[in-house]
């Protein structure tokens, strides 16, 4: 990928803020349908372990508790001061592990892990130690420590001796909510969350090992303006994380019970919120980050810029990835996994994913076939959105398809983009230019099959921006 600096053009982006994917998935989840269940879930995974060379594997958890609700949070949760909850869930995901790790072959190294909330520290260190062994004992762990094993753990949940415990578990990478240091902005989306508590955490994983530590902020919630945003800014930035992610608060109350409780009236306005991002970049930019795509940024040496650097980069439910080539496996309600050419999803009931667990079977209860435009049309997506250029003969080269001809219905709407100066395209393939990285969704949706085949009031989706 050509190094490029970001061009954040007002009047474009003003044009395009429209509604769209994240793109964590193409299909994305708006095209699961019951139609696919447990009996096609194993089919693919049938077909897996009979490729030439079978993928590494990719286990990702949900684990769904939560003691307090943030109100901006759109996450799959059960929130409870009752870990009584947790034995019930725990049980049925042992026994999820066992029947998942029969399906693939033991030789198929786990080369990712994460778990994912919620708030998976919910959890006592006797319930991790026991949901990890359980993993090992079904899977192919790595016991080198080079894969890539992460969890999300919520700093006012954990103290430094915990951290250190969740070293020697087997993580090596850890990310956290801050969403914003200001304490009105805490307040008002009950998230009060000590500076020092964050600190505390990132100074106890560096001091044991870890290899990465992220931040989650959130621009766009009540009470935020540039100013106020860039004290937050400026403590993360000489706290000096791996990678930092700023994603767009996207409110969406008919959709989100718990954004309810947000003061409308206190929303920073659209204008406002725009001003926040573009500072959040420039910022982030002078202190030495990489701006990855949509709203994240690492170090020039993490392995998210690497990566990318190396056309390696891809993108799947946890946001931005360096092991594209892994199937994943999703265990825990709501859960999603990717299996060959499948996307499912775990019921999102918590009752009814027990039951589905305890009566012996699988909780997959939606999900996708791909298509061979289906494939095609995600590698296009994933290229755009990872790496802001696409080689024409090189899809040419892999699908024997003529890449424009196959793609003349976009070519229009991709004019249009090019005359507003977000790209530039020839017989060769297409570059994202600097205005046009912000926009990137934008780009991708034009190659979206669904999208532009349905009516945009069917679907809601964030803000672009």
């Amino acid at each position: 990928m050509t190094e490029q600096a970001l061009v954040f053009d007002r009047e474009l982006i003003r044009r395009y803020d429209r509604q769209g994917p994240r793109y964590t998935s193409y299909p994305t989840a708006v095209q699961f349908h019951d139609g696919f269940g447990v009996k096609l879930y194993l089919e693919q995974a049938r077909c897996t372990n009979e490729a030439a060379k079978p993928a590494p594997l990719s286990l990702y958890f949900h684990i769904p508790f939560c003691a307090t609700v943030c109100f901006y949070c759109a996450c799959n949760k059960v929130v409870t001061k009752n870990p009584a909850h947790t034995v019930r869930y725990l049980d049925c995901l042992t026994k999820e592990i066992e029947m998942q790790s029969q399906l693939f072959d033991k030789s198929r190294k786990v080369e990712q892990l994460h778990w994912g909330g919620g708030t998976p520290t919910f959890l006592n260190q006797a319930q991790m130690q026991r949901l990890m062994d359980e993993t090992r004992k079904n899977f192919y762990l790595s016991d080198d420590d080079e894969g890539e094993y992460s969890i999300e753990i919520d700093p006012r949940t954990v103290d430094v001796a915990r951290i250190g415990f969740l070293r020697a578990l087997g993580f090596n990478r850890l990310s956290m909510g801050v969403q914003d240091f200001d304490p009105t902005v805490q307040k008002a989306v009950n998230r009060v969350q000590s500076e020092d508590q964050t600190l505390a955490i990132i100074h106890a994983a560096r001091e044991t090992g870890f290899h990465s530590v992220s931040l989650d902020l959130i621009y766009g919630l009540p009470f935020q303006s540039v100013d106020s945003f860039d004290q937050t800014l400026t403590r993360v930035a000489e706290a000096s994380p791996d990678r930092i992610s700023v994603f767009n608060y996207a409110h969406l109350p008919h959709l989100f019970k718990t954004q309810r409780q947000i003061d409308e009236t206190a929303l920073p306005a659209p204008e406002e919120k725009l001003r926040i991002f573009r500072h959040a970049i420039e910022r982030l930019t002078r202190a030495g980050y990489v701006y990855i795509g949509m709203d994240h940024f690492a170090k020039p040496l993490d392995e998210l810029a690497v990566a990318q650097r190396e056309g390696k980069l891809s993108r799947n439910f946890q946001g931005y990835a360096t092991h594209g080539d892994c199937d994943i496996v999703g265990m825990g309600v709501s859960a999603i996994g990717r299996i060959g050419r499948s996307y499912s999803q775990n019921e999102r009931d918590l009752e009814q994913y027990q039951m589905r667990i305890e009566t012996g079977g699988l909780a997959v209860f939606r999900g996708v076939e791909l298509t061979g435009d289906d494939v095609l049309r995600r590698d296009v997506i994933n290229q755009l959105i990872c790496h802001f250029e696409l080689n024409a003969v090189d899809f040419e080269t892999r699908y024997a398809v003529d890449f424009w001809g196959y793609f003349a219905a976009e070519w229009e709407q991709l004019t249009v983009m090019q005359e507003d100066g977000l790209l530039k395209m020839d017989s060769q393939g297409l570059q994202v230019l600097p205005a046009g990285r912000l926009l990137i969704r934008n780009i991708c949706m034009v190659f979206d099959y669904y999208l532009n085949s349905q009516a945009d009031d069917k679907v809601r989706y964030s803000k672009v921006i």
